[in-house]
């Protein structure tokens, strides 16, 4: 089975697990997956069906069960409700006129034609809208590059927005937004972010540079002189290239905004596809002048987020604008090229790193130097160098890293975040060169990584960048991994193939990797309320677009309260119903929001046992909550019970307050998951063609609640590390022109395309929340990309080829192996 790329697996392993509701659950896997799709409810839908799991008994342990999801009956039957299906049914529809050039000046919008259009309501530019250029929103950045949420003087690269047309019809929109006339004079182009450092090409006149964000050079850890290097007897280098990807989730980016009058003061409701609700709520307030009380945002089904999806875009506060100019509501849903060239791409760094330690294989010093291309506009991806330097020395014991970056502008579509952010970006870097370095000393490179790795007994540490690391057990990760690949065996069935002319040759790839998940910390909201007819409402400000938000909560609910999961209903993404909220993104939703509801669920159960004690006349000490049943008796007297239902009816009876519990957890400090891949892959040695024989991936995340959502989580990370080095990647032309605009051009993999994943569990728990949880949604991605890239290296590299940049299409191995035949 093989797509246009030349990028193969063998048909006998591929689809164990893919989209298997019921076998292996999908979690958040991104294009391939039904866990996109995932929500319990619709909020603000009372109607929409809730999907439940009555079968589960409750008398199971909750924490450790591989409960099948609870979303999925309902995506499965009815199917989803995204913003496209919501809102008002009368709203307008925008349609944005985009830029044609990557660099240029304007000098005319021409509307007249379009506003005379059949089905128009209006045509609007920046002036029109009485836009703004406004500074970028991180104080760190070069608050001279400035953005108008429509370009009004220069467009800086191909499809940004210029003008918003507002029609009747989809259709009328289309065919109003092609007869604006937008007149251009072309500027240089620089696409090429080492480029954009010289100052050349000036994209913004009032900075006099392109640079937005540095981190200047230094150097932590022991050393006692200038040269780095100096008491190395080995020194490696390596210059790398970490494409430009896009974020590429089933659901496109889509808005609707409404203003309603609220006792004489407009209102707005939005409802956004967003993995932060409250954040984009006060993003929206503070760009329409508004106080956040005046802004609800409502997020219905999420078709996948992965760091894309973290925040508001300059769309969504045109169509809020729109919507208050023309006092209707207004809708807008891109479409797939539009959101290939207008969210935000992912990677795009340059690397020159150097490594340097003993013969023996001993790692003393490393150094590090980045350019990040920001894209066009500062935004987040410009920032994510910081977690680049505090997890560059990755899982090593090195004495002295050194670190530097620079964030630049190029006329290309803004980076953001993507499943990693930053972490992945690290990785990458340290992986490739751990394998550079083990050529030049002789060993193999898991041997460099053994003889490396912080030792279990150091934890907890501080890592020479000042990662405060929490739990590991790096050798026990790498041994599973060696021992379940019978790794001694895999290596003379390499020598062999080397060995004769006609076999495809055999590559095996380590990536040993930690990360830092909650990086940004921040607390997480929990609401927990018992309902009048016994039953539980969660509401959590943690936000579910594909992750099982719903099932998993729902179990530690259950752990905690005894109830049966159909008893057990959670909700978010709602900021009128849910106080306050940070949301999802960092890979913290179990850590942080998880604990909120376990915690709230504790104090709840206390406020019964109040109550009960009432009911049955006894000290609210000798309460006992029986876990398995989830009944209440008085301690020494069990044939005396009360339910939940019956409490729940006592409140009623009695006119009491419900009972409910709210808890903020704010932990102490982020947790640091880890891991050990390693990637089989054959090469044809004429075609350069590679297939993935295997992917062992023992991911530790500490407890693990849900294992079947684990398993989900770590397929797709898995499968996106695997498609940015072999398929995904942003191209532009000289001038600046996107070249992958569309599925038939920007390579999505599917599972025809991918090996079984051959997942070895471990736990080492975590003692910086309660549920002794890290994150786990992230790790796939960061542990799969460097395994798979190092080994197509390790395959060719008795011809003396050490590197091959990604990515890694057939013909780049295959002009690296004549290169070095020749």
């Amino acid at each position: 089975m093989r797509n246009r790329c030349g990028f193969s697996a063998k048909p006998a392993l591929i689809g164990a697990g893919w989209g298997v509701i019921g076998d292996v659950v999908t979690g958040g896997d991104r294009h391939y997956l039904h866990g996109d799709r995932a929500t319990q409810r619709t909020l603000g839908d009372e109607s929409a069906p809730v999907g439940t799991l009555g079968e589960t008994p409750p008398t199971m342990s909750m924490i450790g069960t591989s409960v099948v999801r609870v979303e999925d009956p309902a995506l499965l039957t009815v199917g989803g409700m995204y913003v496209d299906d919501v809102g008002p049914s009368d709203a307008l529809h925008a349609v944005f006129v985009r830029s044609s050039m990557a660099h240029a000046q304007i000098t005319e919008i021409d509307i007249s034609e379009a506003e005379a259009a059949p089905g128009i309501v209006g045509v609007f530019t920046a002036a029109a809208l009485s836009l703004q250029a406004r500074p970028p929103s991180m104080p760190m950045f070069n608050q001279a590059m400035c953005r108008t949420w429509l370009a009004n003087d220069r467009v800086r690269y191909v499809g940004e927005p210029v003008a918003v047309v507002v029609a009747e019809t989809p259709a009328a929109g289309v065919d109003a937004a092609e007869l604006v006339a937008v007149h251009l004079e072309p500027l240089e182009v620089v696409i090429d972010p080492r480029r954009a450092c010289d100052n050349e090409v000036i994209l913004f006149a009032d900075a006099n540079t392109n640079v937005v964000f540095e981190l200047g050079s230094a150097v932590q850890g022991q050393q006692d002189h200038d040269d780095l290097f100096e008491d190395c007897d080995v020194v490696a280098n390596l210059s790398m290239v970490n494409h430009r990807m896009a974020v590429a989730p089933i659901e496109p980016r889509a808005a609707v905004a409404q203003w309603a009058d609220d006792d004489g003061t407009q209102r707005l409701t939005q409802w956004s596809c967003t993995q932060f609700p409250h954040r984009t709520r006060d993003e929206l307030a503070e760009a329409m002048g508004v106080e956040p009380h005046q802004v609800r945002v409502i997020t219905p089904d999420v078709g996948g987020g992965f760091g894309g999806k973290n925040g508001a875009y300059a769309e969504d506060m045109v169509v809020a604008r729109v919507a208050r100019h023309l006092g209707r509501a207004v809708r807008w849903t891109e479409t797939r090229t539009e959101n290939m060239v207008g969210q935000s791409h992912a990677r795009s760094l340059r690397y020159d790193a150097t490594i340097g330690g003993t013969a023996d294989g001993r790692i003393i010093a490393y150094r590090l130097d980045v350019i990040q291309d920001a894209g066009a506009y500062p935004n987040i991806g410009a920032a994510l160098p910081i977690f680049t330097r505090l997890m560059a020395p990755g899982v090593y014991a090195i004495d002295a890293v050194a670190f530097s970056s620079v964030s630049v502008v190029t006329n290309t579509t803004p980076v953001g975040a993507y499943r990693g952010a930053g972490r992945p970006e690290a990785t990458s870097v340290i992986e490739r060169i751990i394998d550079v370095f083990a050529a030049e000393v002789g060993l193999d490179p898991v041997e460099v990584r053994r003889r490396n790795v912080i030792a279990a007994d150091a934890f907890p540490v501080v890592s020479v960048t000042g990662a405060d690391m929490d739990s590991g057990d790096y050798i026990a990760a790498i041994d599973a991994v060696m021992e379940a690949a019978n790794y001694d065996e895999l290596r003379a069935e390499q020598q062999r193939r080397r060995a004769d002319p006609e076999a495809r040759l055999l590559g095996l790839g380590w990536c040993t990797y930690c990360e830092i998940t909650n990086p940004i910390g921040g607390s997480e909201f929990a609401q927990v309320v018992l309902r009048p007819d016994g039953s539980v409402l969660v509401l959590t400000g943690s936000s579910s677009h594909g992750q099982g938000h719903h099932t998993t909560f729902a179990q530690l609910a259950s752990e905690v309260t005894g109830m049966a999961i159909d008893q057990i209903e959670v909700r978010h993404g709602d900021t009128d119903e849910v106080a306050r909220g940070s949301g999802t993104g960092g890979s913290r939703s179990l850590q942080v929001g998880g604990s909120a509801v376990h915690r709230a669920c504790e104090d709840l159960v206390v406020q019964a046992r109040e109550v009960i004690a009432d009911m049955l006349e006894a000290d609210p000490a000798d309460i006992v909550l029986v876990a398995d049943s989830g009944t209440f008796s008085v301690a020494g007297s069990p044939a005396i019970t009360r339910t939940w239902a019956d409490l729940a009816a006592h409140i009623v009876a009695t006119s009491a307050d419900p009972l409910q519990a709210i808890d903020d957890f704010s932990p102490p400090a982020a947790t640091f998951p880890f891991g050990a891949h390693l990637s089989v892959v054959e090469v044809d040695r004429q075609t350069g063609e590679v297939t993935i024989l295997r992917h062992l991936a023992c991911d530790d995340a500490g407890t693990i609640v849900n294992p079947a959502i684990v398993d989900g989580q770590v397929h797709g990370g898995v499968v996106a590390g695997i498609a940015h080095t072999f398929l995904e990647s942003v191209e532009y032309d000289d001038y600046g022109n996107p070249l992958t605009t569309n599925f038939m051009d920007y390579a999505i993999p599917s599972a025809a395309e991918l090996p079984n994943i051959e997942r070895i569990e471990m736990q080492t728990p975590t003692d910086r929340n309660p549920l002794g949880a890290k994150g786990i949604g992230e790790a796939g991605t960061i542990g799969a990309g460097p395994a798979v890239h190092n080994a197509v290296v390790d395959a060719v590299s008795h011809l003396g080829i050490r590197h091959i940049d990604m990515p890694l299409g057939p013909r780049r191995i295959w002009q690296a192996m004549r290169n070095a035949e020749a």
